[in-house]
């Protein structure tokens, strides 16, 4: 219900709740969430690609009105969204504080203080009108898209959790340039006092060569030095393999529990196992197999029989029911009556677009629960009840007319 302000104004006190699903959660396919990421992703891309293409003498001669226009209504944009945050955030922290406390918990957030670099230096330099620090500062909305992209927010989570494993990487590597750097000194330093005539001056070609590049400007002529730079270039090999091995099984760690997550929170959502355990539904997931469908493939069709229930991990899929068509999109779910009966299908369900499913089949579930009583007994209690309302509808799924469909055919073979 609307107030009424002290200025007189109407207000809807769920207008800040709803901008903050908006800017944080509504990112689902086709929601105002995700067409508002698009854009703010493409006011990134444009806001950079003005500033790269802006120190190109020819291209900022020609285009240079068009360039400041790009990044002043670049920074604006980012501005009002960064003050959008800062006004919906409250009462959406984990802590729940005060509002002052709530808003300062985003400022001093990482996200917070990407979101502010983003426009505030860019800001500073472009009013300045200082073009060598806006090449260096306009650039910075680029991290902005850490927020909108879960392979770069995954890939940040890697590299955190494994920083004490790269700090000691780091400190191998010093050593290592040390070492060679102090040798090469030795071995080179009275043949060619102008490149390897302190330790410091070695120490360039140490980095250059343990991180293969070998720009050439410093080589060893003796036949000790030589026989030195061997073992660098093969130690540099190990120097950058360590590394990249430790963020890579990192990464594809982070992506495992990012996917195990929107898994679970998939099945959660299915009213058949919303009551069960950790385990138990632990113990389902690893029944799950993936299958993937391209656009306009059909997936199952009306009439047959009904053998599996699937979960839309990502893109789309209409359904075609007598009387409507539906579409479901990520993170919905279909078919799940099928586990319970063997149905015939209510409708032919079609690939919208390129989809990757999770599939659970009926087999699979029922030797499961065969296995575990408790399971047993939850599925059959949620089967009576579900089927003695046939008018029930989920959202996401086909239930009503699956529901009806299998309490018809229930219902033939008792009048018979």
């Amino acid at each position: 219900m609307a107030i009424v302000s002290r200025s007189g104004k109407m207000t809807d006190p769920d207008l800040r709740d709803r901008l903050y699903e908006l800017l944080e959660h509504d990112h689902l396919p086709h929601s105002v969430g995700s067409r508002f990421v698009r854009l703010i992703v493409v006011v990134i891309a444009l806001d950079v690609l003005a500033v790269v293409l802006a120190s190109v003498p020819a291209y900022e001669a020609r285009w240079g009105v068009v360039f400041t226009t790009i990044k002043v209504g670049a920074l604006l944009a980012f501005a009002l969204e960064y003050g959008a945050r800062i006004w919906s955030v409250v009462g959406h922290t984990p802590r729940r504080a005060t509002p002052l406390r709530d808003r300062l918990d985003y400022v001093f957030s990482t996200l917070g203080i990407i979101d502010l670099l983003a426009f505030l230096p860019a800001s500073v330099a472009l009013a300045a009108d200082d073009p060598k620090s806006m090449a260096v500062l306009g650039v910075l909305p680029f991290f902005k898209l850490v927020r909108y992209s879960p392979a770069m927010r995954s890939l940040l989570s890697a590299v955190h959790s494994e920083r004490r494993t790269l700090v000691g990487c780091l400190v191998i590597l010093a050593g290592a340039v040390l070492m060679f750097a102090s040798l090469l000194y030795a071995a080179e330093h009275d043949v060619q006092p102008e490149k390897f005539g302190t330790i410091p001056e070695a120490m360039w070609w140490a980095i250059v060569t343990l991180g293969t590049v070998g720009y050439g400007d410093a080589v060893p002529v003796t036949p000790l030095g030589k026989f030195i730079s061997v073992f660098a270039i093969i130690s540099g090999f190990a120097m950058i393999a360590l590394p990249v091995a430790i963020i890579s099984s990192a990464f594809a760690d982070e992506v495992k529990r990012r996917d195990f997550v929107v898994t679970w929170g998939m099945l959660a959502k299915v009213p058949l196992f919303s009551h069960l355990s950790a385990a138990e539904i632990a113990d389902i997931m690893r029944l799950l197999r993936a299958q993937t469908i391209e656009s306009g493939e059909i997936l199952v069709r009306r009439g047959d029989a009904a053998s599996s229930m699937y979960f839309i991990t990502s893109g789309e899929v209409e359904i075609e029911l007598p009387h409507q068509k539906v579409r479901l999109a990520d993170g919905t779910f279909f078919g799940e009556i099928a586990l319970l009966r063997r149905t015939h299908r209510s409708g032919t369900v079609t690939a919208a677009r390129k989809s990757r499913l999770l599939v659970l089949d009926s087999d699979d579930f029922h030797a499961l629960i065969k296995r575990m009583p408790a399971l047993a007994a939850h599925v059959h209690r949620t089967a009576k009840e579900r089927l003695a309302d046939s008018l029930e509808v989920q959202k996401g799924d086909l239930a009503a007319a699956e529901i009806a469909q299998a309490a018809a055919e229930q219902e033939q073979p008792e009048r018979s």
